[in-house]
């Protein structure tokens, strides 16, 4: 499986030890990497399909400080979908309301039907990808209603709708996510263990593993979190749907591989 990092911070956060510390696990994660760092002008996002270790690119990158208020990294271990750059996390697009989404995902879609609709149209061919454009698509959904009504859709109605969305397609699926607009931070876990958090001097660390000797604890299960500038802002309920490997999925994974 993949592995996640992400940062929520107050002011901008230089976070290349936690970044070279997340990267060196790229032995174990070798399919590609990537990195998205949020700014007053935009995000900025730098990729390859290749392992981090072995990229003269980031190693150049890393020399210099890797500094943001929000920031989201990936290692990958492709489990559906081809070693391509396509391929490779983060996934980012603009909503309708010119509000730009960046989100990594470490999991597998086993079953989620709504998704099938993107197989013909994504760049690539990761379930990661589609889950993007299915959030993607829904919430331009729901602005489109508000803007028919004469209203905009508010950040509490935004967190509501991802908080049922992700609720729902955890049923059976492994979703550890972490997404931004680049000024929320949205964090869910539904595996026990594979998440943790780090409140540091105001600023919120979250990454797969611990990637130091500090205070790090698990991310809580099976509810969505919304952090702004560190904080947590909203907390949604537990969802139950707590995913548990086990050797069914691991058969069905085994024979998506093989159709790839």
């Amino acid at each position: 499986m993949c592995e996640l990092f992400g940062v929520s911070a107050p002011s901008d956060f230089t976070a290349n030890d936690y970044l070279t510390a997340f990267y060196r696990r790229s032995e174990n994660h070798p399919h590609g990497w990537g990195l998205a760092c949020a700014s007053r002008s935009g995000v900025q996002i730098e990729k390859e399909s290749v392992k981090a270790s072995d990229s003269n690119y980031l190693r150049e990158r890393l020399s210099q400080p890797v500094t943001s208020k929000i920031l989201l990294a990936h290692i990958r271990y492709a489990t559906i979908g081809n070693v391509a750059y396509q391929n490779c996390h983060p996934f980012s697009g603009t909503d309708s309301t010119g509000r730009r989404w960046t989100l990594v995902h470490n999991g597998t879609i086993f079953d989620y039907p709504p998704l099938s609709s993107y197989l013909k149209t994504q760049n690539g061919d990761t379930d990661s990808e589609r889950v993007f454009l299915y959030l993607l698509d829904r919430l331009n959904a729901a602005q489109r209603q508000k803007r028919e009504q004469g209203e905009r859709l508010r950040f509490e109605e935004r967190f509501r709708l991802f908080d049922g969305i992700i609720s729902d397609m955890a049923k059976g699926n492994k979703l550890n996510l972490l997404f931004t607009d680049g000024k929320y931070l949205f964090v869910h876990t539904n595996c026990r263990g594979t998440l943790h958090v780090l409140h540091k001097d105001g600023t919120t660390l979250v990454a797969t593993k611990p990637l130091t000797d500090e205070a790090w604890q698990p991310v809580p299960m099976n509810r969505l979190q919304a952090y702004c500038r560190g904080k947590l802002l909203l907390t949604g309920g537990d969802h139950g749907n707590e995913y548990i490997e086990s050797e069914e999925a691991m058969q069905l994974l085994y024979r998506i591989f093989a159709n790839l």
